[in-house]
């Protein structure tokens, strides 16, 4: 993906917690890497965090900014120089699309963090992935994530597999503000927040902060992460046999069936739980 030069990226929208993100000693105090994936991915990867205490809304108890991205980050030139820029301005890209596309939307920041991070939903660490937490509406991203996605479930990565994974994180954060995510983290709710993913994917040029629209293989990128993360891929790499029963976030096949609904309409209308499943 290539930003345009001179979009001016709003990088307030984005906090750099850095290492330990605040993180306390004690609390769920769960193993990085590999293990720790196995044990939560299924729950909690490209889900909505839950459980724990913490204020409603404003800043998380104990993470301070580690850099300023505001010195870094000024540009679409930035972004295409930098990775933490180019979060800003998926980030900037997502969420001017939905203050255009839904009344009274209210700006969610994402939190970059290394390790482990302290939420209003309760204390995490990079093992269980990206995440939206509703009770402070943040989005929550360790960078190395993506790294374990390709060395871990086989997926080819890429600027654009991290745009769809941040994009998906914010369609938690629409179904929080419409009332979407009263029915908990079911297939029905994951599979929306791709086929956001998706709508937002086909109007992103509109946005401002691109030069062109998407080629088929950056599209292919999101394609094949969604692919990565569906549960029977998960199911069948980390335990050796697939429980459909047991499906949190939906098959390999619906997840890229649920991307390419919200692209091909390119409207959060036709994303309606009940017939993406």
């Amino acid at each position: 993906m290539d930003f345009r030069d001179e979009a001016e990226l709003d990088s307030s929208q984005v906090q750099d917690a850095g290492r330990g993100g605040g993180f306390p000693g004690g609390g769920l105090a769960i193993g990085g890497g590999i293990t720790g994936i196995i044990a939560l991915i299924v729950a909690l990867v490209f889900g909505v965090g839950g459980g724990g205490g913490g204020g409603e809304g404003g800043q998380p108890a104990g993470v301070q900014p580690t850099s300023n991205l505001s010195e870094q980050c000024r540009t679409g030139a930035d972004a295409d120089q930098s990775e933490k820029c180019r979060v800003v301005g998926v980030v900037n890209s997502i969420q001017a699309y939905w203050r255009e596309a839904l009344p009274g939307y209210e700006q969610a920041k994402t939190t970059l963090f290394s390790q482990a991070v302290q939420t209003g939903c309760g204390d995490a660490t990079s093992a269980v992935g990206p995440f939206y937490c509703p009770r402070d509406r943040r989005v929550y991203l360790d960078l190395t994530f993506f790294d374990q996605l390709q060395s871990q479930f086989g997926a080819k990565g890429g600027p654009f597999a991290q745009a769809y994974v941040i994009a998906h994180e914010y369609g938690h954060h629409v179904q929080n503000l419409t009332g979407g995510l009263s029915g908990g983290g079911s297939v029905g709710t994951e599979l929306q927040a791709d086929c956001f993913a998706g709508v937002w994917t086909k109007n992103a040029v509109d946005t401002g902060f691109f030069e062109a629209p998407f080629t088929d293989a950056q599209i292919a990128e999101a394609l094949d992460a969604a692919a990565a993360v569906g549960d029977d891929r998960i199911q069948e790499r980390t335990q050796g046999r697939v429980d459909p029963d047991s499906f949190t976030h939906g098959s390999s096949e619906q997840r890229v069936n649920a991307f390419k609904t919200g692209y091909a309409g390119g409207d959060p209308n036709g994303c309606n739980p009940s017939g993406l499943q």
